[in-house]
């Protein structure tokens, strides 16, 4: 099973829900949205690659001069419609490779390790830079490997056993691949980046 059918399953909903996640995870995720809080300022337009139900749009949109997130599972996107969408924030059901936006933004994100989930990652870089052109105008966010014994608490507690794991990925027995990355990892494959820690399981990583 791949990544897609994996997450058309409904699994980010039960990834989200606090009953599954561990105290690290917690963290992990309640940094991500002070980061943004720090980042993100009053006026900018922002697209974020990977969206999901769009939880950090929403948190962002009274601030947003326009947002706009991009997902390939259609259900999400739908929630996020439902949610959070009109006035200035927008949600597209498309491929993270080939973004169908042609308009500049201020700043792009791809966060919670979704870049860690996709199989085209040069792909996706190519299309946030494109979106958003300026160097440091790009944020990713992805788990390094002192996130694995968390990340195995978390996967079985959403129903899925972690059944493989490499220097690289976690394998679960529901067909879930995520991948893990050291700092050495992310300069090759992203090229000139600037990487934070981020709550001690996870990096930032701007470019």
């Amino acid at each position: 099973m791949s990544n897609d059918a994996v997450y058309a399953s409904g699994l980010l909903n039960r990834a989200l829900d606090p009953a599954t996640q561990p105290p690290e995870i917690r963290t992990f995720l309640q940094a991500e949205i002070e980061l943004l809080d720090d980042i993100i300022a009053d006026g900018m337009a922002v697209i974020d690659v990977g969206c999901g139900t769009g939880r950090h749009l929403a948190m962002l949109r009274h601030v947003l001069r326009i947002g706009v997130g991009v997902d390939y599972e259609h259900a999400y996107v739908v929630e996020a419609h439902r949610r959070t969408g009109g006035g200035r924030v927008h949600f597209v059901t498309a491929d993270a490779a080939r973004l169908p936006v042609r308009a500049g933004f201020d700043f792009a994100t791809c966060l919670t390790n979704t870049w860690g989930t996709m199989s085209d990652k040069e792909g996706v870089l190519s299309e946030m830079r494109r979106c958003a052109p300026h160097a440091g105008t790009r944020l990713l966010s992805v788990f390094s490997d002192a996130s694995i014994p968390a990340r195995r608490e978390w996967y079985s507690r959403f129903g899925h056993a972690v059944v493989n794991e490499t220097p690289e990925s976690l394998l679960t027995d529901g067909g879930l691949r995520s991948e893990h990355f050291t700092e050495t990892r992310l300069r090759s494959l992203v090229g000139a980046c600037t990487i934070r820690p981020l709550a001690g399981i996870a990096y930032a990583v701007t470019f």
